[in-house]
């Protein structure tokens, strides 16, 4: 791929062409990953160290930990981040190849059903991921964790298992629940305002 592909690639991603298009970049790029990457890495990044049990062993501990969380909740949203990018990505590198203009986007009823295609695609992905977090971690942290370690041949099945800051990952779990949601809506919105400009409400950039 020449060097004229990549830049109109780049430019495409961080550059679409409605305005909502260019702040949901923003959103996405800067405070989205930006949260996740440094907040996400404090709040969870020594969990598995600070998760004990009674007995406090650490098989048993290693054993609780993986039944409590069978995806760390940093690897999730690392994926998430990275699947709800792949259709936008797919159609800027598309533009890239035919060489497609941005502002030629909105003029062509074929590109434009491609690029509102990318957008929708956008809104199922991560309406998918809100309801795997949900299934996956819920809403809240609770301080006390019922681990039922039978499989141990443990005397006892049920044992208590303390959860490290609790009320922090509380906190985050809604903080990245209200991000998908503003997401979403700014993935409406953009299509809306592609509707409108292709009905002439709007101005075409």
């Amino acid at each position: 791929m020449s060097p004229n592909y990549i830049r109109s690639f780049s430019e495409g991603c961080l550059r679409p062409p409605t305005v909502i298009g260019q702040f949901h970049t923003l959103f996405f790029g800067s405070i989205r990953m930006f949260f996740l990457g440094v907040l996400g890495f404090a709040v969870y990044g020594n969990e598995a160290l600070h998760f004990s049990c009674d007995p406090d062993k650490r098989e048993v501990n290693l054993f609780c930990y993986n039944q409590f969380r069978p995806i760390t909740p940093q690897v999730f949203w690392a994926l998430q981040l990275v699947i709800v990018l792949v259709p936008g990505a797919f159609f800027h590198l598309y533009a890239a190849c035919k060489s497609i203009k941005q502002e030629d986007i909105l003029q062509k009823s074929s590109y434009t059903g491609f690029y509102i295609f990318s957008v929708f695609l956008r809104v199922v992905l991560e309406v998918v991921a809100f309801w795997l977090q949900i299934q996956l971690f819920g809403f809240k942290v609770n301080a006390i964790y019922m681990c039922d370690v039978g499989a141990l041949e443990k005397k006892f099945n049920i044992t208590r298992c303390m959860v490290p800051e609790h009320f922090e990952k509380t906190i985050f779990l809604i903080a990245m629940y209200t991000f998908t949601v503003i997401t979403v809506i700014l993935c409406v919105a953009e299509i809306f305002e592609i509707s409108c400009r292709r009905l002439g409400f709007l101005k075409t950039q």
